[in-house]
């Protein structure tokens, strides 16, 4: 029998871990999550850097030696963060390869504090692209409206992207619109259109911890009764709005110029109420030509139980298009819900950011004197 996880990568879902450090690499526990459990990809975050960097000895001897070095806070973090992404990059090398470039891929997301500059965001992914220098790395730019055309820009580089932080099918389209842009202007500048790609990462649990908060409050019956029901609803939506605008005649040009569509991915899939199954960000989202990036917990649950029945996404639509409905009749604003939980997820980022800055300060300072 086949394992769960091999189940999900046989029904066309990409299994990427969301999570990366010194240690997973220096151990070999991911090289181990790739060989056993279908991984095939890494996503990172500011909040999964600050968990690294800050936790345990494992980057004392780089800190210590950059210290050496005169180095700033913001070049030791640079350079920490990239050396772990190249060394990722490395890692899935054969299996980017195998995979013509579409997996294989290690993320790494531009400074969150950019999220609202254009100019920086352009500027500082193509300074995280040179510096990383890995065909398979990806670039993360927040999925806001300053975003969007650095996201065109970026991929008219020739830079691939991974766009983070969508909460709203609207919001989606637009990115959706900025990555096709992105390539036509990709093509006009020369560039293989095959060797560029790109994920849409459409975050999933955190619609229902929001949303469940406010059914609560409002409290009918008939609210509470849609509890955990908004966020696969939301993806599922998502994934509807995906195949709509990659079936129309503009992608058609691109796609017979050698593009590759932009898959969706679905982040923030570990379930935040206990009360929900550790695995239905997983096995209620199974879609051909997605991407799942699961914290350890959720892949490891995925692999342990999830039960994987083919395309769960696909002929749903109606019914998640009714649950939006009823999340509106019992008083729930999707709009008030995506536009707040976008300015959360960057407060959130940007918090993890300078608690990072402050503590690898404190490490600069204090780092044992070493021969430069």
């Amino acid at each position: 029998m086949t394992t769960p996880t091999q189940q999900l990568s046989d029904a066309g879902v990409s299994i990427w871990l969301d999570d990366l450090s010194r240690g997973r690499l220096d151990t070999g526990t991911l090289a181990k999550l790739i060989e056993e459990k279908n991984v095939v990809g890494v996503t990172t975050n500011p909040s999964i850097f600050q968990a690294a960097i800050t936790s345990g000895n494992d980057y004392d001897a780089a800190i210590a030696g950059l210290a050496a070095r005169g180095a700033s806070v913001e070049e030791t973090i640079f350079e920490i963060t990239t050396t772990d992404v190249a060394d990722a990059c490395d890692l899935f090398a054969p299996i980017a390869a195998a995979t013509n470039g579409v997996d294989g891929r290690v993320s790494i997301e531009v400074d969150p504090r950019l999220a609202w500059d254009t100019a920086g965001t352009i500027a500082e992914a193509k300074h995280l692209y040179k510096r990383v220098n890995k065909d398979n790395v990806l670039i993360k730019i927040p999925a806001t409206l300053e975003g969007l055309e650095a996201i065109t820009a970026t991929l008219a580089e020739g830079i691939s992207v991974n766009v983070t932080l969508i909460f709203s099918l609207e919001r989606y389209r637009a990115v959706i619109n900025a990555f096709q842009a992105g390539l036509e202007q990709a093509k006009e500048n020369g560039h293989d259109l095959s060797k560029i790609h790109s994920v849409a990462s459409f975050f999933v649990s955190r619609v229902d911890a929001e949303i469940d908060k406010r059914l609560d409050a409002i409290g009918t019956l008939q609210a509470r009764s849609l509890k955990g029901m908004a966020g696969i609803a939301n993806a599922r939506l998502a994934y509807q709005v995906y195949e709509e605008l990659f079936a129309n005649e503009r992608w058609g040009l691109l796609a017979a110029a050698g593009a590759l569509p932009q898959r969706p991915l679905w982040a923030s899939t570990g379930v935040k109420d206990p009360v929900y199954p550790d695995t239905m960000y997983v096995t209620e989202l199974v879609a051909p030509v997605t991407v799942n990036t699961m914290p350890e917990k959720t892949l490891d649950a995925t692999f342990d139980h999830g039960v994987i029945t083919g395309d769960t996404v696909s002929a749903n639509f109606k019914e998640a298009s009714a649950v939006l409905s009823e999340l509106e009749a019992v008083g729930v604003s999707y709009n008030e819900v995506v536009a707040l939980l976008e300015a959360e997820g960057l407060d959130k980022f940007v918090a993890s950011w300078k608690e990072l800055l402050a503590d690898v300060e404190t490490a600069l300072a204090t780092a044992p004197k070493v021969s430069a």
